[in-house]
């Protein structure tokens, strides 16, 4: 099994980081086929193979996900799109 783990300082509210991460995961749930739910602060998502959740707080945003061994190949390309995605959507 392979781990993603990326932190995000954020200077918005709790509200709008919690939008941005809306826009964060629509994009990557359509791209890998995830499906997601929020519970309190966190959204967890997962699919066959994949399991995390984003954590947001006050101040950061924390993406972890355990992925699965044939995921676990594409974990580079998984962690550029989360990347790209937390730039576009955090600025």
């Amino acid at each position: 099994m392979s781990r993603i783990d990326i932190r995000r300082k954020h200077g918005r509210s709790l509200k709008a980081a919690k939008t941005a991460v809306d826009k964060t995961a629509a994009v990557i749930a359509k791209k890998f086929a995830l499906s997601s739910a929020w519970d309190g602060d966190t959204l967890n998502f997962s699919r066959m193979g994949v399991n995390g959740q984003i954590h947001v707080s006050k101040t950061e945003v924390h993406v972890q996900a355990e992925l699965g061994f044939l995921f676990s190949a594409l974990k580079p390309m998984i962690e550029t799109e989360v990347e790209n995605q937390l730039d576009k959507n955090f600025g």
